[in-house]
């Protein structure tokens, strides 16, 4: 394989979701809840809004937002390519879709051997 396998990626409506946010609050960026107050969701925040500590990976990007999520479910899901998607209904409390009328949601897939091969060799 000769082009870069994306840990995160999104579908057009999702996108279209973070294009319309971003031009409501300026840069954005995202973090994998996994879990407490509003379950295992994609929560979209203004940028320099949630504080990314040492313990957070960077998963990579959606149109230009960074997308994180902490080490310890990292290491749980790295054998997935998370797929971010969005669907009616209300996004998570602290999330910037809360009231939107849409709501983000991780879809996923199991990478390939390939591909995981592929992810080992570029850490």
């Amino acid at each position: 394989m000769d082009h870069i396998i994306a840990r995160v990626t999104a579908t057009p409506a999702a996108l279209d979701l973070v294009a319309a946010l971003r031009s409501r609050h300026g840069p954005v960026m995202f973090f994998q809840s996994g879990g407490c107050c509003d379950g295992s969701t994609p929560m979209c925040y203004p940028l320099g809004e949630f504080d990314v500590s040492d313990t957070d990976v960077y998963l990579g990007h959606l149109d230009g937002a960074a997308f994180y999520m902490g080490r310890e479910q990292f290491e749980y899901w790295e054998h997935t390519q998370l797929i971010i998607d969005v669907v009616a209904g209300n996004g998570g409390m602290f999330s910037l879709d809360n009231g939107t009328g849409w709501r983000f949601i991780t879809r996923s897939r199991l990478f390939s051997d390939e591909e995981l091969a592929v992810l080992g060799s570029a850490a």
